[in-house]
């Protein structure tokens, strides 16, 4: 069949904003001095996007209490609060992974076409990465690509999931399935936050600090393994150190590869594993950070096995993992409450692998390390995987 062809150049469709203004907070959380300093009539009408548990936190009330309601620990997902101003609107979703749903983030788009909503209103997440993933992609595809801002809550949100513009949902109980790139105008990081955060989520962020220290910080993974105490104190100066290291880190990684095309994959060190792991204990048993150390457990076992880096190494990394507390032996106990049969573990996690987003052939991808700072992304074969999953 014969066909004649014509080309149609265009630059390619801008993701959301040429630019993020990160701006980092001292003090006590005031969200009000961010958002309402002032009464100026001129500004655009603001979706804001939170969960129950963050509109339930007492350091909240002044800013929460700008909106009419009357029992916020409860989801209010019809209509939404409406703010003094009379344009603004305030939704609180459920909490958590389960409620990381296309769902909600159709909730999201109904509030603001209910509270006639334009492309200039300013969507705004307030929460966890759950909160910012979802408030993002539902202002990349509200009337094609609405304003966006993030207030991110928690320690993981902080350093990783609000920075970067990848945005999205879970789908049919896989993670992240549905989503764009959508970066934000401005990220409002208040480390006051970690202070209201039940331990396990600060921990799991802790997952996403190591990380990071592995890829591009050799001073900060040190200071790390050598204050496993921090996961104790959250008045340690380290926090806010740790925390900009990251945000600089990422912001670093995103301006030169924003969708992913290269070097920012290396951000998914222990990923891969980690995301199987999540999804095949079912999504919200375990938290995300601790899905992620013990898949960098089992990529340093892989990077050994594979010949990529030395026992020195693997081990100094695992014994890390180890003083935080994370598990790291191959078979994680939360897949042994759910199968009685431990020899048919690695092969459902394999299966889970198999539909991640990052493969690109048969084979699955992964991220490795030879050392601190030394990453290489390889294809690896399915033996080799399962031999470090038994």
């Amino acid at each position: 069949m014969q066909f004649e062809e014509k080309d149609v150049i265009y630059p390619p469709v801008h993701p959301g904003t040429d630019r993020t203004f990160i701006r980092f907070y001292n003090g006590n959380i005031d969200l009000n001095s961010i958002f309402y300093a002032a009464e100026k009539t001129e500004l655009p009408q603001r979706i804001f996007v939170t969960d129950t548990n963050i509109a339930s936190l007492e350091e909240l009330k002044p800013f929460i209490n700008l909106f009419r309601g009357e029992d916020y620990s409860l989801p209010k997902i019809e209509n939404g609060f409406v703010g003094k101003r009379n344009k603004d609107i305030l939704i609180i979703l459920g909490a958590g992974e389960p409620y990381k749903t296309i769902e909600s983030v159709l909730t999201i788009i109904k509030n603001a076409l209910d509270n006639n909503a334009q492309r200039s209103s300013v969507f705004i997440g307030i929460g966890g990465g759950v909160i910012t993933d979802m408030t993002a992609f539902a202002a990349s595809i509200f009337k094609r690509g609405a304003n966006c801002e993030l207030v991110p809550t928690t320690l993981l949100s902080m350093v990783d999931a609000a920075i970067g513009g990848k945005t999205g949902c879970d789908f049919d109980s896989y993670k992240n399935m549905i989503g764009s790139f959508f970066p934000a105008q401005k990220i409002h990081i208040c480390p006051s936050f970690i202070k209201t955060l039940p331990k396990s989520e600060y921990k799991s962020g802790l997952a996403e600090v190591v990380k990071t220290a592995m890829l591009y910080s050799p001073e900060l993974l040190k200071k790390l393994e050598e204050n496993p105490q921090i996961l104790e104190d959250r008045t340690s100066p380290l926090i806010d150190e740790m925390i900009k290291i990251c945000v600089n880190a990422k912001a670093k990684v995103v301006e030169q590869d924003l969708t992913e095309k290269n070097i920012r994959m290396q951000l998914n060190l222990g990923h891969t594993f980690g995301h199987s792991l999540e999804t095949c204990a079912g999504l919200g048993k375990i938290t995300h950070g601790d899905g992620v150390a013990w898949g960098i457990a089992r990529a340093a076992d892989l990077s050994h096995k594979l010949g990529l880096c030395t026992s020195t190494y693997r081990d100094r990394i695992k014994n890390c993992i180890k003083s935080f507390g994370w598990e790291t032996s191959p078979i994680h106990p939360i897949m042994e409450e759910k199968f009685s049969n431990k020899e048919e573990i690695p092969l459902v996690l394999l299966n889970a692998m198999k539909k991640d987003k990052k493969n690109t052939s048969s084979k699955i991808k992964f991220v490795l390390q030879e050392d601190v700072g030394e990453t290489v992304i390889t294809e690896t074969d399915e033996k080799t995987i399962l031999e470090v999953l038994k």
